[in-house]
C-alpha cells in the first residue's frame, strides 16, 4: 500500500498539474489500464511478463513475495493516482504560485505546500489500496509460488474445505479492528 501511494501520487500530480505533454495519452492509458483490465487478464499478463524477465535476464528467482508485490502495487497504484489526481486539482495554485514567487524551490512547494495539503487523501488512497491489496485472490494466485501465500489465498483455500473456528476468529478480528 505505501508503495502504491508513493508511485500513485507521483503520477496523480504529473497527471493534475503537468498538463499534456509529449506521450501523455500512453501515460495515462498506462496509469488507469489496471482500472479496466479484468484481474484475470491482469494477473496472467503479468505472471508472462515475470516468466519472460527470468529467461531474459537469466534470474532464477521463482514467484513469490517480491512478484505478488509488484502485483499489488501495479493494481492499487491506478486506484491511488485517481484519488490524488482529483485532490490536487481541487487544490487553489495560488499558494504554491506564492510559494514559488517568495523564492521556494518547487520541491520545497511539493512538501511543504501540496503534501500537506493532500494528507487526507494520502490516508484514504492508504487505505483504499491496502484494502485491495487484502481483497485481491486472483493476481495473488496467478503470482504466488511454491512456499509463498497470502492471507486471502489461505482464507480462499480453508474455506472450500469448509468453515474451521480459524476463519471465524479471523473474520471477528478483521471486524473489530474495522470498527
Amino acid at each position: 500500500a505505501t508503495a502504491a501511494v508513493v508511485i500513485g501520487t507521483w503520477a496523480g500530480y504529473v497527471l493534475a498539474r503537468m498538463g499534456r505533454f509529449r506521450g501523455f495519452a500512453l501515460f495515462v492509458g498506462l496509469v488507469s489500464a489496471p482500472l479496466v483490465i479484468p484481474a484475470v487478464v491482469l494477473g496472467i499478463s503479468l505472471l508472462l511478463m515475470f516468466v519472460e524477465l527470468s529467461d531474459l535476464l537469466g534470474w532464477e528467482g521463482s514467484n513469490g513475495a517480491f512478484t505478488i508485490w509488484v502485483g499489488h502495487v501495479i493494481l492499487s497504484m491506478a486506484y491511488v493516482s485517481v484519488i490524488i489526481q482529483s485532490r490536487v486539482r481541487d487544490l487553489d495554485r495560488s499558494l504554491e504560485e506564492a510559494a514559488l514567487d517568495l523564492g521556494a524551490s518547487p520541491v520545497k512547494v511539493f512538501f511543504q505546500i501540496v503534501l500537506p495539503l493532500i494528507a487526507p487523501a494520502l490516508v484514504s488512497a492508504w487505505l483504499l489500496a491496502f484494502t485491495l491489496s487484502l481483497d485481491d485472490v486472483v493476481i495473488a494466485s496467478f503470482l504466488t509460488g511454491p512456499g509463498h501465500t497470502t492471507l486471502p489465498l489461505e482464507v480462499f483455500s480453508r474455506v472450500r474445505l469448509g468453515l474451521k473456528p480459524e476463519i471465524n476468529a479471523l473474520a471477528t478480528l478483521f471486524m473489530l479492528l474495522v470498527a
